[in-house]
């Protein structure tokens, strides 16, 4: 028994260390690019601040990455919910969106930051903790996002 304890051991410890050798491909990219929100429409400087410290590393093209992220399975974990937050909403491809999918993302601000208080994730907060909104923030964000979209939707 205490044999197969130690060859499990090492083989946990060799796999652990042969997968510090895969690597993805970082989100490095450029978070106020040609296609991002501030480039096409008003982001007044506060909501600017905000969305460049609470939500930009999930929701843009440019995460800044912790030291631990170097470490794989951890990596591939925040790589995961990265590529989700963005699928969700990418505010480096904003101008990208028609009219009717930029209003009904700019309604998701509103109910997942102001209604729901689902966003920041907690997960990301625990670490982040300037990430964590203020109840001024969160009015900010959802008072600018309505009435983004009530300017969109009237063009």
């Amino acid at each position: 028994m205490r044999k197969i304890l130690k060859i499990t051991g090492l083989v946990l410890l060799v796999a652990f260390a042969g997968i510090q050798f895969v690597r993805p491909a970082r989100n490095l990219g450029e978070p106020e690019g040609p296609d991002s929100i501030v480039r096409h429409h008003a982001v007044p400087d506060k909501v600017r601040a905000v969305l460049a410290r609470s939500c930009y590393d999930c929701h843009s093209d440019r995460t800044h990455y912790p030291w631990y992220a170097e470490v794989q399975p951890v990596r591939w974990w925040l790589d995961s919910h990265i590529e989700d937050g963005r699928r969700h909403l990418n505010l480096s491809a904003f101008a990208r969106y028609d009219a009717e999918r930029a209003a009904h993302k700019l309604d998701e601000i509103v109910d997942t930051v102001a209604v729901a208080r689902s966003m920041p994730l907690e997960s990301y907060t625990w670490v982040h903790r300037d990430a964590i909104l203020t109840q001024e923030e969160i009015n900010l964000i959802a008072d600018w996002a309505e009435a983004l979209r009530d300017e969109i939707e009237a063009r």
